[in-house]
């Protein structure tokens, strides 16, 4: 089941991260990453968004305040 773009975004929020920090990791500007979960993505998408997700866990990790932990 491929998941819809509401779903990524309470992922995100339920890591404890903020769409900026995925947005960083993905590559993409905080704006154009919200513009692209306007729309429900594409698996290949879906993939490189929990891969970010992952990746901005480790280095963000519950720090709200968006410092790097160390």
């Amino acid at each position: 089941m491929q998941m819809k773009a509401v779903e990524v975004k309470q992922l995100i929020k339920s890591s404890g991260l903020k769409q900026w920090h995925v947005a960083e990791f993905y590559g993409l500007s905080e704006g154009n990453f919200c513009r692209l979960l306007r729309k429900d993505p594409s698996k290949k998408i879906l993939s490189k968004i929990m891969e970010a997700i992952e990746t901005a866990k480790e280095v963000y990790g519950d720090n709200q305040g968006g410092e790097i932990n160390d």
